[in-house]
């Protein structure tokens, strides 16, 4: 017999042998049920229109529903009409209604329509799941409609009168919005954002709202996720890469009003220093507009140099400071000719394109200035006490990790860092050598330090992880940067393109070939034959013929440009990968238009040999150990080891 303490527990929670009998029927019932849809996203960068827009639509998936429910039987306009309802139901009502298109019959027509795709895609899920999800106010009203045998006369009547009485008490907006809400619902069972969610796009936050609201989600951190997460926990450093990136992108709604960071110091600053100054080498990329916080392309470009400067000496006090991150090579401040306006990198002497640096002292150049103190101070203020912010981050924590195994399927952003001859790249640290699963697992740890750690306790501990937040931001073994360097000065200051290339890991080559990904699935424990690795960070150039599926379909490189800055580059806007209880599919996605038909392009790119049930997956193996359990305390009612108690 199994540990008695564990199954007398188990026993309050199933008193006798009816009850736990019971929850075995239920539990082996679910198990044989087809598994949930799970949903893969890569590097959002703050797209919320696109992204919510996939997330109502399921990526095309609800479309495609529609069609199965209705066929010839509804033509392509009503189809589409239908389809923007459930995306945006609020929106599109309000709409309706402007524009008198809602006429007598239209709710009730309406409301059968969408239960009656409510009953495809509930159909592989327990009534059990299925109510759990329903709205509580409408929960019987809808259980109802969804199981009502409408081909019986009376059942017929019954269910006319349903939705005639929801018309009839003016509850019918809600009760359809309701309906849309449980679409979206039963068709995501578990959303997987495989990093990158922060930088570039314009409200970040908008897309963490989305995520905190999503029933089932789990997120691996990417490099620009690291950089905000290493903000919020006080990292200078990273507050001055976090604001570079943004003034760069003109991202200032997200700043201001997202996460009310004020700017007004940072501004100020810039305008005093810089005033002269038209720091054409920091001009903003327009590609989004501020809706509440406008600020000229000209105060941008001054207050992106002013805390770029800061950033460079910054990181340069963080690099001294831990010779043990082999990053010397990134101390450039102290190259620079100041009066001949020239820097000296390897061995060769370079024109600087911006020969302005009124706040360096060439003596001590990465000592910041009173002012710069002061300003830096005053952002870290900003950043350590916005509750929204601290409130996105602590999800980032709670919901989020370096990696996940997940039905046989290894997420993870950036690579498992390895050397050209293709071995697994070696970290050196305090704690001994660090490589793969174990160097993750290493830098997992100090992430959560950096964050939940009391400094006061142990300061030396917490200090360590709050600096290399940035070591993970910019260093050539994180496994989030997956590159050999970070060329932010180059690619500013120096009109040489050779120079400002950051070269991918060998990862990224060696990861290709199926051999080495079944490498990684070995030191990762799992099975190679049935497993796949599913990463983002480096954009598929689609427009070069480049392929999202590698390695004999063992891995999958699903950044495929949702963010705008990359459009030109890849072809196409991102992909979701969909993996389903029959395949895994690709949804390729367009550029995202307000106006026009956004459903991307789905192909199946691998089919399962036999549908997928529950007990196949990761929850199915885990409601098999509670099955056993159940069992090992039935036997224990029934020989008398364990006295039975009465339900009430």
């Amino acid at each position: 017999m199994r540990d008695m303490d564990y199954l007398t527990l188990l026993s309050h929670e199933f008193p006798n042998a009816r009850s736990c009998a019971a929850e075995m029927i239920n539990l082996e019932a679910i198990m044989a049920l087809p598994k949930g849809n799970e949903y893969f996203f890569s590097d959002i960068h703050g797209e919320y229109e696109s992204f919510i827009h996939l997330i109502r639509s399921a990526s095309g998936v609800i479309r495609s529903k529609i069609e199965d429910t209705f066929g010839q039987l509804m033509p392509e306009e009503e189809q589409e009409k239908l389809a923007n309802l459930i995306y945006y139901p609020n929106e599109t009502l309000s709409d309706l209604k402007r524009s008198g298109e809602i006429a007598d019959g239209w709710y009730e027509s309406t409301i059968h329509q969408l239960v009656m795709i409510v009953r495809e895609v509930s159909s592989k899920y327990t009534r059990s799941k299925v109510r759990k999800r329903l709205p509580k106010e409408y929960g019987y009203a809808i259980d109802e409609l969804i199981h009502t045998d409408e081909s019986e006369p009376d059942k017929r009547l019954y269910y006319n009168e349903i939705i005639k009485s929801v018309a009839k008490v003016e509850v019918a907006d809600d009760f359809i919005v309701a309906l849309a809400e449980l679409i979206h619902s039963l068709l995501i069972d578990t959303l997987h954002i495989i990093g990158d969610i922060y930088d570039r796009g314009p409200r970040a936050d908008y897309v963490m709202d989305e995520l905190i609201n999503f029933q089932n989600v789990d997120i691996q951190w990417g490099n620009h996720d690291i950089s905000w997460m290493g903000a919020a926990a006080g990292n200078t450093t990273c507050i001055a890469t976090v604001l570079r990136i943004a003034t760069s992108y003109n991202s200032f709604d997200v700043l201001e009003d997202g996460y009310g960071i004020n700017l007004r110091p940072l501004s100020m600053f810039a305008d005093k220093m810089y005033k002269s100054d038209d720091c054409e080498c920091f001009r903003p990329h327009l590609l989004d507009d501020n809706k509440y916080d406008s600020v000229s392309p000209d105060l941008a470009a001054k207050m992106c140099k002013a805390i770029t400067i800061i950033e460079l000496k910054l990181s340069g006090q963080l690099i001294k400071r831990h010779p043990e991150y082999g990053m010397n090579d990134r101390l450039l401040l102290d190259k620079i000719d100041f009066d001949r306006g020239t820097i000296v990198i390897s061995g060769r002497e370079y024109e600087l394109k911006d020969k302005s640096f009124p706040t360096v002292d060439p003596d001590d150049p990465y000592e910041l200035t009173e002012e710069e103190q002061k300003l830096i101070e005053t952002l870290k203020y900003s950043f350590l006490h916005s509750r929204r912010l601290q409130k996105h981050i602590r999800f980032m924590y709670s919901h989020g990790s370096i990696y996940k195994i997940c039905n046989n399927n290894l997420l993870f952003h950036g690579c498992i860092p390895m050397e050209e001859n293709g071995d697994f790249m070696v970290l050196q640290t305090d704690e001994g050598r660090r490589s793969a699963r174990d160097l993750m697992d290493y830098f997992e740890e100090k992430i959560i330090d950096a964050y939940f750690l009391d400094g006061t306790e142990d300061a030396d501990k917490k200090n360590a992880a709050v600096d290399m937040m940035w070591y993970l931001w910019a260093g050539p073994v994180s496994p989030l940067f997956g590159k050999d360097r970070m060329a932010t000065f180059e690619h500013i200051f120096i009109d040489d393109k050779e120079l400002s290339v950051e070269h991918l890991n060998s990862y990224y080559e060696y990861s290709k070939r199926a051999e080495y990904c079944d490498r990684i699935f070995e030191v990762f424990d799992m099975d190679a034959d049935k497993s796949h690795i599913i990463n983002g960070h480096v954009p598929v150039k689609v427009a070069k013929g480049e392929k999202p599926v590698k390695a004999d379909g063992k891995l999958y490189v699903i950044d495929g440009g949702l963010s705008k800055a990359y459009h030109s580059k890849t072809g196409i806007a991102g992909y979701t990968l969909i993996y389903n209880s029959h395949h895994l599919a690709l949804a390729e996605h367009l550029e995202f238009d307000r106006n026009g038909d956004n459903t991307p392009k789905m192909y199946v790119t691998e089919t399962l040999p036999r549908r997928m049930l529950v007990r196949d997956t990761d929850v199915g193996r885990e409601l098999a150990k509670r099955i056993f359990d159940l069992e090992e305390l039935l036997e224990c009612y029934r020989i008398g080891l364990i006295k039975e108690k009465n339900d009430n």
